[in-house]
């Protein structure tokens, strides 16, 4: 025999979305029916791009509004911020020259980038990308979003842990690809 819940048993479950997030650009996908669905940005696009400004208002900007404003205000505009996850500042050597922005040397040897004397990881800066999609996923779906598959390289996989903290989603099992 076989024992079936009552209805008012069964917890249903929202909309888990899949988010890559990517060096250059990043973008959020859900599952409708048995088709996967990319969804756009509110510029109408598929894809966004992986950079985080700071203006000197204290607004941040992120995507393509942050992307426009790069060329004047670089030392704020933070891109290719991926490239420092996972490894130690003494790692970074070739990275830095590469980044407008200031990389600077934190605690334990970790990479931080410097706005304004606050000192941000790889990780703060990823979470806030993470919260851009996240917030993409719900306006489409219309309901808060609570579950995510993160892609991300294995060699990352102990920072996204604490990036997924800072970007306040829920401890999922990670699927790595």
């Amino acid at each position: 025999m076989v024992v079936l819940p009552s209805a008012k048993n069964i917890k249903t479950m929202g909309k888990i979305i899949g988010i890559d997030l990517g060096t250059t650009n990043s973008c959020v996908a859900v599952m409708e029916g048995n088709d996967p669905v990319v969804i756009q940005n509110d510029e109408g696009r598929r894809t966004t791009p992986s950079i985080v400004a700071f203006l000197t208002n204290g607004e941040r900007k992120v995507g393509d509004p942050a992307k426009r404003q790069a060329i004047t205000n670089p030392t704020k505009t933070i891109q290719s911020i991926k490239r420092f996850m996972g490894i130690r500042f003494a790692e970074a050597g070739k990275e830095i020259p590469r980044v407008p922005y200031k990389v600077v040397k934190g605690d334990n040897d970790t990479v931080r980038v410097d706005i304004d004397g606050r000192l941000y990881t790889a990780q703060e800066l990823s979470a806030i990308i993470l919260q851009k999609m996240k917030k993409t996923a719900e306006d489409y779906l219309g309901q808060t979003v609570t579950e995510a598959v993160i892609t991300v390289p294995a060699l990352t996989i102990a920072n996204v842990r604490q990036l997924k903290k800072q970007a306040k989603l829920p401890a999922l099992p990670l699927g790595v690809y």
